[in-house]
């Protein structure tokens, strides 16, 4: 049977990732790529918004990943593992970040002070290069879960299901528990200079979701431990936002401190939990968002960035328009042009990495 949880929770935070980028854009926290702050004193609530979903959001997508990692090869073989996940995720990340990367590209150097400076001599094909690596955005997501894919094979290989069935026992007291191990997860395998590839992290979150939370017994065990979870989440969530205000929270220190391991851990759980227990249905909406989630997380980027870029920089609109306008920008960038790129051969396998066969189901 379908866990429709999963498919839930998966768009609900791609939803999330969108809000989290608008208010990324212009609160002035981080300054990579984005507008800066356009209120006269900074949007406060937004900048709490950033610090309640970004240590988490994202390891509750490799966990789900995990989990469906393991749903999915027990009913394929590993080269059929690897076939699908190349395509969904290494083709999009590197053939379509060439096909379509520059234009995302484009927004983020124009974001960024003195990028086009930077390269004016250079010749054309090498700014057309710079400017499609420039527009990896959102797609780095993809191409760590590739690779925690391709570590899967081998694992299962040596493994033989023998972890995977100890781990289906695992008590109460270590699923909370298990908070501690991320943290040390979080210290290693950092990139350097883009932050966002956090090997160690994620690769644990990822594993988690297949060898721990694929059982529908710990399923069941987490789900009668929400109220702890939550708790534990709201209590390290808040002291995380008290204690780390203003800094920028996706860089070291402050997304290598404990605190930031708790609570990406225990709301992870947490989402993970409320959604078995209460979001495990599907309806006609649920169905749609479901079709339509993976192009919304692909383009959202470009609609927030163009509103950015185009009018947030050069002050053609007052922030109170600005913010619900560049909000609306990101969903209509991520369901109109996955419409549009879905139905045009070649493109919608290079940069979504689907089928004509998945279109028409999703049409």
């Amino acid at each position: 049977m379908r866990k429709h949880y999963l498919d839930n929770i998966r768009w609900i935070i791609q939803v999330l990732v969108v809000l989290y980028h608008v208010c990324f854009m212009y609160s002035g926290i981080t300054m990579t790529s984005t507008a800066g702050q356009i209120t006269q004193e900074p949007f406060v609530a937004g900048m709490i918004f950033e610090y309640a979903v970004f240590p988490w959001f994202m390891t509750v997508l490799f966990i789900v990943a995990g989990i469906s990692s393991r749903l999915y090869l027990n009913s394929h073989s590993h080269g059929e593992f690897i076939k699908s996940r190349t395509v969904k995720l290494l083709v999009p990340s590197t053939i379509g970040l060439l096909a379509f990367g520059y234009v995302q590209g484009y927004l983020n150097m124009g974001l960024s002070d003195g990028a086009f400076e930077s390269v004016a001599q250079a010749p054309l094909p090498v700014r057309y290069l710079i400017m499609c690596v420039s527009g990896t955005g959102v797609l780095w997501f993809l191409q760590i879960l590739w690779v925690f894919s391709l570590v899967l094979v081998p694992v299962r290989k040596l493994d033989k299901d023998r972890m995977w069935k100890i781990c289906a026992k695992t008590p109460a007291a270590v699923l909370f528990l298990l908070a501690i191990p991320m943290f040390g997860a979080g210290l290693i395998l950092n990139t350097p200079v883009i932050t966002v590839y956090r090997f160690g992290l994620y690769g644990f979150a990822y594993f988690l979701g297949y060898f721990v939370f694929s059982h529908d017994e710990i399923i069941e065990k987490i789900k009668k431990m929400l109220p702890l979870f939550a708790v534990s989440a709201l209590a390290s969530g808040t002291a995380f936002t008290y204690l780390y205000f203003g800094r920028n929270y996706a860089i070291a220190p402050v997304n290598r401190t404990v605190l930031y391991s708790l609570f990406a851990y225990w709301m992870s759980v947490t989402v993970l939990s409320f959604g078995a227990k209460y979001l495990d249905f599907r309806n006609d909406f649920t169905s749609w968002m479901g079709r339509k989630a993976w192009g919304i997380y692909i383009f959202h980027y470009i609609g927030i960035s163009a509103i950015g870029y185009f009018i947030a920089v050069p002050g053609l609109l007052p922030a109170w328009v600005i913010y619900p306008l560049t909000l609306i920008a990101g969903f209509a960038a991520g369901i109109v042009l996955y419409e549009i790129i879905s139905r045009i051969p070649f493109f919608r396998w290079a940069v979504l990495g689907i089928s004509k066969r998945k279109v028409k189901q999703d049409v």
